[in-house]
């Protein structure tokens, strides 16, 4: 392949839509005649292609600049961020960081390694998050925690200057260490949230410091389809196909741009292809917003379950198929299909479709999301019923099984690493409320058997307990209801689009009755809820969505410790790489497996 030197990736005026900073489209690359498929030449071309703009691809980007390489950064988006400037700011890093150090918080890499890989450890519905995780990878993430945490404080992450905790957030990081670090809460500081929540103090300060680099450019609103081998399933990695999809929020005519302008690339031909001359990173962010490829591992998962944070970041799985199409085998699928803590959750919000935050009118998004929801703070105050109009679980036990972290064990007996007595330590507590809504019920019909929707049911009292102010942005179109009987509730939920089965004349009245008789009992007799305490009576009703979640990807492309995707024959693919929840393989919750996969995959890509 014909180089482009460093001097030549920059300069220039000519070129699509005025990027000057990158190739133009006249300048041909030569192909060798074996390759299939392959473009003649090039729209752009970089050392290095980042897919993706989330932590794992941030990261990835800035250490590989820093090491030399011109790098793009390609995103489906408009603006950076992705799962990771949803979160709340917290991250699992272990091993021995300044912070752990600073206040005498004992750990070491082959601490957090054996912690990571410790059979014994069980959540407290058995399943064991540990047992079924690749050992080269939590090898990988055990040493490299110390390392990553210098790193991204070096790039300008604000981390509180305490203590890390055993925040729950962060579970899977290990039982005999607090490994939770914390960012200072500067929500909006440097740029815009998209959702209110601390993952902007995360995100920005990493996009500030990758921008000051003039070797990074950002190319938004273009979606890789595809990736160029130089046989289809044999030699290197040699480039990308995108095609262009600007974000148009209803009512608007113009496509959103990323505030910030600097480094990014203007572009806007329907289909464009980019050459990598040391490597292709997958970042994409994991694959539970593609509902047929998350039915792989759990076919329960139909189409009603919304994709959290979908509305910002979709994980479509984009990144793992295009990869698969070129020989790459998939990875940890037990991690995934086994109810693992963190890939289903019920969200703290109700009335709109993901619930997964808190969206606010002032989110530059808002045209997408259209809903702020309404938390529940007691869920006393509602019933959750099923597609078919029935309660089907104890709403209180809706929280999923927390997963393992520091602590686990102080009121069970202690813990002693690889003892086969620890599983007996551990209370069974099974809540298996996300079990029981996707179960079949007699709304059910082939071929799939979908369970259908979630709806929490209230009443005028209820708003007053929870002191919600309901007004027409509490609740999106067809995801929150208002009637004056429970009769004319029950029928307007057919307007929701995933509301298949039309509840008989009656159901939700009878359903709501026999609920009341129990709160005058003191009794649920149907599944112990605690104590009931409120009648659902005093109208209008309310029915808002509150349909489960699919969260975080457990299973994705094979990846070795040094983040190289691997084929169905156990060979690296050259010059690929994938990090994040694109790979599967790890058990760990949150940014702190993200980030380290970018930090290895920044000082390996470059390799060339």
């Amino acid at each position: 392949m014909k180089s482009i030197s460093r001097r030549q990736f920059f300069k220039g005026s000519t070129g699509i839509a005025g990027a000057a900073a990158l190739m133009p489209f006249a300048q041909a690359q030569q192909i060798p005649p074996h390759c299939q498929n392959v473009p003649t030449k090039w729209d752009f071309t970089a050392d290095v292609v980042v897919v993706g703009a989330g932590a794992c691809g941030m990261a990835s980007a800035i250490r590989a600049a820093d090491a030399g390489a011109d790098i793009l950064v390609v995103d489906t988006n408009y603006d950076i961020g992705g799962h990771a400037i949803l979160s709340a700011g917290s991250i699992a890093l272990g091993g021995g960081t300044a912070l752990q150090k600073k206040y005498g918080i004992k750990d070491d890499p082959e601490t957090y390694f054996k912690d990571l890989t410790d059979w014994t450890v069980t959540e407290t519905d058995g399943m064991p998050d540990y047992r079924f995780c690749d050992r080269e990878l939590q090898h990988s993430l055990a040493y490299n925690g110390a390392a990553v945490f210098d790193f991204l404080k070096a790039n300008g992450l604000p981390f509180e200057d305490e203590a890390p905790d055993n925040f729950q957030a962060n579970h899977a990081s290990g039982v005999s260490a607090l490994r939770s670090h914390h960012v200072k809460w500067r929500n909006g500081v440097g740029g815009p949230s998209p959702s209110g929540t601390n993952g902007t103090s995360v995100m920005r300060p990493l996009d500030a410091s990758a921008r000051k680099r003039k070797n990074i450019r950002f190319l938004f609103n273009y979606h890789m389809d595809q990736i160029f081998r130089e046989q289809p399933l044999a030699g290197r990695v040699i480039g990308i196909e995108a095609h262009y999809t600007p974000t148009i929020l209803p009512g608007q005519d113009k496509p959103l741009v990323s505030w910030n302008k600097e480094g990014n690339v203007e572009c806007s031909k329907p289909t464009i292809t980019i050459k990598a001359s040391k490597g292709i990173v997958i970042a994409t962010g994991g694959n539970t917003g593609n509902v047929e490829f998350r039915r792989m591992f759990d076919p329960r998962l139909t189409k009603e379950f919304q994709c959290a944070g979908a509305e910002w970041s979709p994980q479509d799985g984009s990144g793992e198929l295009a990869a698969m199409a070129i020989g790459a085998a998939l990875w940890g699928t037990c991690n995934q299909a086994m109810n693992r803590n963190g890939a289903l959750r019920r969200g703290a919000f109700i009335g709109s479709r993901t619930g997964y935050v808190a969206w606010k009118p002032q989110s530059p998004i808002w045209g997408k999301v259209k809903a702020t929801g309404l938390f529940v703070g007691n869920w006393q105050d509602c019933i959750a019923v099923n597609q078919a109009g029935h309660r089907f679980y104890n709403e209180i036990a809706a929280a999923y099984p927390n997963g393992t972290c520091y602590g686990f064990y102080d009121k069970a007996g202690g813990y002693v690493r690889g003892d086969w007595r620890n599983p007996s330590k551990v209370q069974p507590k099974f809540k298996n409320y996300i079990d029981a809504a996707c179960a079949i019920n007699e709304g059910s019909a082939g071929p799939d058997w979908a369970a259908g929707p979630q709806w929490a049911i209230f009443d005028s009292d209820a708003i007053k307990r929870e002191k919600w102010n309901i007004t027409p942005q509490t609740g999106e179109e067809g995801y929150f209801f208002v009637a004056d009987t429970l009769d004319e509730l029950q029928d307007k939920l057919t307007q929701n689009p995933y509301q298949n089965y039309k509840m008989p004349k009656g159901r939700l009245a009878e359903t709501v009755a026999r609920y009341n008789s129990m709160v005058d009992k003191g009794v649920d007799e149907d599944f112990d809820k605690p104590k009931p305490k409120f009648k659902i009576e005093k109208g209008p009703f309310y029915a808002a969505w509150c349909t489960f979640n699919t969260h975080d990807t457990y299973a994705g492309l094979r990846v070795n410790g040094k983040n190289q995707v691997v084929d169905f024959k156990g060979e690296v693919i050259p010059g690929l790489y994938c990090g994040g929840e694109s790979a599967g393989g790890l058990s760990q919750h949150g940014m702190g497996r993200c980030f380290t996969a970018g930090y290895i995959i920044g000082g390996e890509v470059v390799k060339g």
